[in-house]
């Protein structure tokens, strides 16, 4: 079985997941840019029962929205490594994986609304907004 790691940029925090990510995302919207400082994210979902903290739990910091949608973040150095839905793990930031993961980005989302200066690159098919398979997804709405 795959075994794949990541940690934050000081290296408090570690992670596993047991097997495969899933084809990854980068989302443009305004909000992704904001909590990135880029932009916008890159992430891959993860399924929750495969992912474990290996070090560090206790510094991770979180903000979840009203719907129960959030991030986690490293209290000491700031890298954000994961999101969060309902209090698990749903996906990890690409920038925070160790090695080659062996992922691609399989969809750019919220492109209608990024940033001026963002060229995207790559061959990966891209949304407006959310696919018409995520638009009743968690973060919905306005971007």
């Amino acid at each position: 079985m795959t075994t794949i790691t990541g940690e934050c940029f000081c290296g408090d925090i570690r992670y596993e997941i047991r097997g495969p990510l899933a084809p990854a995302r980068s989302c443009h919207c305004s909000r992704c840019r904001k909590a990135f400082s880029g932009a916008g994210s890159a992430m891959s979902r993860v399924d929750p029962a495969a992912f474990a903290w290996t070090c560090g739990e206790t510094l991770l910091r979180t903000y979840v929205n009203r719907d129960g949608i959030g991030l986690g973040f490293c209290g000491t150095c700031g890298t954000t490594l994961c999101g969060l839905s309902n209090g698990e793990v749903m996906g990890v930031t690409l920038g925070s994986l160790n090695g080659d993961p062996e992922v691609t980005i399989g969809q750019h989302i919220f492109v209608d609304s990024k940033a001026a200066w963002d060229e995207i690159g790559g061959n990966a098919p891209q949304f407006g907004a959310w696919p018409d398979s995520d638009r009743d997804g968690p973060g919905r709405g306005d971007r």
